[in-house]
């Protein structure tokens, strides 16, 4: 597909369909921006906008965030899942407390070096807060340029799609241009596009039914309650998961996402 017809196609699109009123779009403060990313890792759009909102009245702002009680953090991230992205925000504002004076950056190169910010979030924040001239991969954005650029090639890199979104890429417009390739790549799957296993990075989501992170989850779930015993918590999804939830507890604690007390687990506070 020629380069300007692209442009065209999404700036079209995000004109009659895009979704301009998600609140994550209607702010350039950094710390919001991370929120939303982070939160959007993996999650659906509409799961995140009720939690969106209640983090944001909890935790405000970064300080509020790096002063409050790591349980809190983790009560407040109950089911959005991968529970790890919580203490990875809890330890990014932390780090931007003590290091930045409470100021977030927008500098990728800076983004980058918070704890759970790796390259994608770290462009993305600059280019959402600052509108920076980056050029970064997501996954809405992989199934864009394979569906119309590569519609008959098996394999593809993530250096031929860079390549892509690099001549593509508008200047001076980046908070719109990434806020409508998202938009059109999401329609795109709605509509049955599925082309994203063509990517040599794509890697199949596992089932959670029956996983560590269901067990994780299940343990955070029941301690965001209060503190109990081991034996309670290793019974939470029946006799013959036991070994595998006692495994995970222990990857909690040493993970820092649970600490004991006698015999009593809790989150941390």
């Amino acid at each position: 597909m020629e380069v300007r017809a692209f442009r065209k196609t999404i700036w079209d699109f995000y004109k009659k369909q895009g979704r301009h009123d998600l609140p994550w779009r209607t702010t350039t403060d950094p710390y919001k921006i991370l929120v939303s990313e982070v939160m959007l890792q993996q999650t659906q759009v509409e799961r995140v906008c009720s939690y969106y909102a209640a983090w944001l009245k909890q935790f405000p702002n970064v300080k509020a965030l790096a002063a409050s009680p790591l349980a809190d953090v983790l009560t407040a991230w109950q089911g959005l899942g991968y529970n790890r992205r919580a203490k990875m925000l809890h330890d990014a504002a932390k780090v931007v407390v003590r290091e930045y004076k409470g100021k977030m950056p927008t500098n990728p190169e800076l983004l980058v070096k918070l704890p759970g910010v790796g390259p994608y979030t770290a462009r993305a924040v600059a280019a959402f807060s600052t509108n920076a001239d980056v050029v970064f991969i997501e996954t809405n954005l992989r199934t864009v340029v394979l569906h119309h650029f590569f519609p008959k090639k098996k394999v593809v890199s993530d250096a031929e799609i860079l390549e892509v979104l690099t001549d593509a890429f508008p200047k001076g417009k980046a908070r719109e241009w990434y806020a409508a390739l998202m938009d059109y790549g999401s329609y795109l799957k709605r509509s049955g596009v599925r082309v994203n296993a063509k990517s040599k990075t794509y890697a199949k989501q596992s089932a959670f039914s029956g996983s560590g992170r269901e067990a994780r989850g299940a343990v955070l779930r029941e301690l965001a309650k209060g503190a109990v015993t081991q034996k309670r918590l290793v019974g939470l999804l029946g006799d013959d998961r036991t070994a595998q939830i006692s495994e995970q507890l222990m990857k909690l604690l040493a993970e820092g996402m649970v600490q004991k007390s006698g015999v009593r687990y809790s989150l941390p506070r």
